[in-house]
C-alpha cells in the first residue's frame, strides 16, 4: 500500500510530494497530462514562497532560472494601483522572483523525484472510494491503486473534489480574458505607446516582451465561453486586440493561447476522511496580485509535515485537521482581496470613485503595508496558542531568516524538522530529538529568549521556562519517546 497518492503534478502537487518525502512517506503523484504544460499562467514567486524555497534549500536553483526585482526599485500593484513598497518589510528576501510557471513546476518536480517521489504522467484519476483502512483509486485505464491517504491537487475542475461531493460555492465567471505568447510585427515604440494609452482605462490589457522575440499578450474576451474544452483561436485573439487597441500588432506564430476568467470559489471542506484538497482544487480566484500559484505552494508547505506525521503514527490529535483550520481562512482572505481588486478595476463610475479613494489611502504607510503583507502572505498569523493576540508578537507568525552567530536560520531548516532556537542554552528537547532540532545560538535580530518553530517555520512557543516548553512540544510534535 502506498502512503500517499497525490492527484495532480503541478506546483502544489510537486511541492507536497517533496515535503512528504522529507519525512519518509511513500509518495506517488498521478498527473493526467502526458507532458508538462508550456502555458505560462503564473509569472513569479512572492516573498513568502521565496522564503519557503530557502527553508528547504531550493532557492539557489530557483534564482538560477529567475530574475530578482528588488522591492525598493519597483512599485507594487494592488488592482493596478502602483505604489512604492513600504520600507522595512519583515523579510530577509525583499524582492520578487520572476520565473515562469513551467519552470517552477519543473524544478519542484525534479526535487520531488530527487528525494524519492514517483511521478506518473498520463495517469488520469476517474474514481475513488475510501474506508477505515485507506483509499482505493481507479485510473482511466482501469488500474486500481491503494493508498493510506489521497490528496487532490488537480486544479479548479478537480476530479477528486467532485468525486468526494464537496461543495464549491462562490461566483461563476462574469468576465474572461485571452492570454497567450506569440510573435508580432509592430514597431516597439508604437506598441509601447498604444499599450500605455489602452491601459489608462483597461487595466486588464497588456502586451510585452517575454524573451527570445516572443511577446506575452492579454486582452479582455468578447464574453464568457460556454465550452471551456476548446481554446481560443489566433483570429479570436486578433479580433479582441483590434477591438481594444485598434490594431492586432501583427501577432502571429502563437506558442500557446488560453483563456481565464474571474470565477471565485472555495471548497466547503478541505478534508473528508482520508482524502484532502489543496491548491486550485480547494480554491479558485482571479489572478490579480499573482497569488494563485503561491497560495497553492503554501498550502502544500502547511499540509506536508502534518500529513507525514499522521502517516508515521506520531501526529498529535487534531494536527491534520489544523490544515483546514489554518489554510481555509487564508484562502478566503485571498478570494476577498481579489474580489476587491476586480471591483476596483471596473470602468464604471462607482468603482472608479472607490479606486481613487483607495489610491489616496495607500499613500498612508500602514495601509500600504497591510495590503502588501496580504499579497505576499507574510502577514499571516495562525491561531497556534490560546495566548495569540495577548502573548508574544511572534506567536503564530512565521519567523524570517534571521542571522545567527554561526550562520542563518533557514540554513538549519532544510530537513523539514521542527526547531528550537535557544538563546539561553538552558533548554532541552529530550524525548523529541527524532523530530525537533535543538540549536543553541544567538541572534541580534531575535527579541526572545527562545522560540519553537514548526517544520513550516511558524512560531508555536516563545519563552525560557523548560516546563512550559514541555507542555507545548506534544501539541505539535506528538508524545515524547524514551
Amino acid at each position: 500500500m502506498i502512503d500517499v497518492i497525490i492527484a495532480g503534478g503541478g506546483p502544489t502537487g510537486a511541492m507536497l510530494a517533496g515535503e512528504l518525502r522529507l519525512h519518509g512517506a511513500d509518495v506517488l503523484v498521478l498527473e493526467k497530462a502526458a507532458e508538462p504544460t508550456s502555458h505560462v499562467r503564473s509569472l513569479g514567486l512572492h516573498v513568502r514562497s521565496i522564503e519557503v524555497m530557502d527553508q528547504r534549500g531550493l532557492l539557489e536553483r530557483f534564482l538560477a532560472h529567475g530574475r530578482r526585482y528588488a522591492l525598493s526599485e519597483y512599485p507594487h500593484s494592488f488592482a493596478a494601483i502602483d505604489k512604492p513598497w513600504p520600507g522595512g518589510l519583515d523579510t530577509a528576501h525583499p524582492y520578487i522572483l520572476a520565473i515562469p510557471q513551467p519552470v517552477t513546476e519543473r524544478l519542484l518536480a525534479e526535487h520531488a523525484v530527487e528525494v524519492g517521489a514517483e511521478i506518473r504522467r498520463g495517469a488520469e484519476l476517474t474514481g475513488l472510494r475510501q474506508d477505515e483502512g485507506g483509499v482505493t483509486v481507479e485510473l482511466a485505464d482501469g488500474t486500481h491503486l491503494r493508498s493510506r491517504y489521497l490528496v487532490g491537487c488537480d486544479g479548479g475542475r478537480s476530479a477528486v473534489r467532485k468525486l468526494l461531493g464537496v461543495g464549491f460555492p462562490g461566483e461563476p465567471a462574469k468576465a474572461e480574458w485571452l492570454l497567450g505568447e506569440m510573435e508580432l510585427t509592430a514597431d516597439p515604440e508604437r506598441l509601447a505607446a498604444v499599450v500605455t494609452e489602452v491601459r489608462k482605462t483597461q487595466k486588464g490589457f497588456g502586451v510585452g516582451p517575454s524573451g527570445e522575440g516572443v511577446f506575452r499578450a492579454v486582452v479582455p474576451a468578447a464574453g464568457v465561453a460556454q465550452d471551456r474544452t476548446t481554446g481560443p483561436t489566433l483570429e479570436e485573439f486578433k479580433q479582441q486586440l483590434r477591438a481594444f487597441a485598434g490594431t492586432d500588432f501583427g501577432v502571429h506564430s502563437p506558442r500557446w493561447i488560453s483563456r481565464f476568467g474571474d470565477a471565485t470559489r472555495q471548497a466547503e471542506r478541505y478534508r473528508v476522511g482520508r482524502v484532502l484538497l489543496a491548491g486550485d482544487a480547494a480554491h479558485v480566484h482571479p489572478p490579480l496580485g499573482g497569488q494563485g500559484l503561491n497560495l497553492g505552494i503554501q498550502d502544500a508547505f502547511n499540509l506536508g509535515w502534518k500529513l507525514a506525521a499522521e502517516v508515521g503514527g506520531r501526529a498529535p490529535q487534531g494536527l491534520l485537521d489544523s490544515y483546514e483550520t489554518e489554510r481555509h481562512p487564508v484562502a478566503a482572505d485571498v478570494l476577498d482581496n481579489t474580489r476587491v481588486q476586480s471591483e476596483l478595476m471596473s470602468t464604471e463610475p462607482g468603482p472608479q470613485a472607490v479606486r481613487r479613494l483607495v489610491s489616496e489611502l495607500m499613500d498612508f504607510e500602514d495601509v500600504n503595508r497591510h495590503l502588501i503583507e496580504k499579497i505576499t502572505a507574510i502577514g499571516i498569523r495562525y491561531d497556534v496558542d490560546e495566548r495569540v493576540g495577548d502573548g508574544h508578537e511572534l506567536l503564530g507568525r512565521r519567523l524570517r531568516d534571521v542571522k545567527l552567530e554561526r550562520g542563518r536560520l533557514y540554513e538549519l531548516m532544510h530537513g523539514g524538522r521542527g526547531l528550537l532556537l535557544d538563546q539561553t542554552g538552558r533548554l532541552s528537547v529530550e524525548g523529541w530529538t527524532d523530530r525537533v532540532d535543538h540549536v543553541v545560538d544567538v541572534s541580534a535580530e531575535l527579541d526572545a529568549p527562545a522560540v519553537l518553530l514548526r517544520p513550516d517555520g511558524y512560531v508555536v512557543w516563545v519563552g525560557q521556562d523548560q516546563q512550559d516548553l514541555l507542555d507545548h512540544l506534544p501539541r505539535w510534535f506528538g508524545a515524547a519517546v524514551a
